[in-house]
């Protein structure tokens, strides 16, 4: 596994699910399944299944999180130094050449993406075509209802 990009909240945001995970939910369902279990014959115990198939995806969860947190690459957009241009961290005010409407997005990672907010994945098309590009530039992303075109009116490191 490489180096997985994340901000610093996102790195936060991951320490404390791992956390949560380890300390609210593993003692919560051992508890359920050692509850499940004293009610006997466990061939036919659904609470028990539920609780076991429970902690094979909090395990599974913690396991991925450790994975990811040991190979991230923290990186705080407020420390960058790009000189204008578009980079991992990022947060981009872009015009939509066709419709005129402006947005604004955060590059961070995959984990940390969440459009409502305003943060795009450094992997989404929109990203990929973004990154390189100054203020001023355009960037063709095909998208699937065809070919947009945005022009990067900012680039700030926040």
């Amino acid at each position: 596994m490489g180096k997985i990009p994340l901000t610093v909240a996102g790195a936060e945001k991951l320490r404390q699910e791992l956390h949560h995970l380890k300390t609210v939910q593993r003692p919560s369902v051992i508890q359920a399944i050692a509850e499940a279990r004293a009610q006997g014959d466990l061939s036919e115990n659904a609470e028990y299944d539920a609780a076991k198939e429970r902690q094979g995806f909090i395990e599974g969860r913690i396991a991925e999180l450790e994975a990811k947190l040991s190979n991230a690459q923290i990186i705080n957009p407020a420390e960058l130094d790009a000189d204008g241009k578009v980079v991992f961290g990022a947060t981009v005010e872009l015009e939509d050449t066709d419709s005129g409407d402006t947005v604004v997005y955060q590059i961070v990672g995959d984990d940390e993406a969440d459009i409502k907010a305003g943060k795009i994945s450094v992997s989404s098309p929109i990203a990929r075509a973004l990154i390189g590009k100054f203020s001023g530039d355009t960037a063709h992303v095909q998208a699937p209802g065809g070919e947009r075109r945005y022009e990067v009116l900012d680039v700030r490191y926040v």
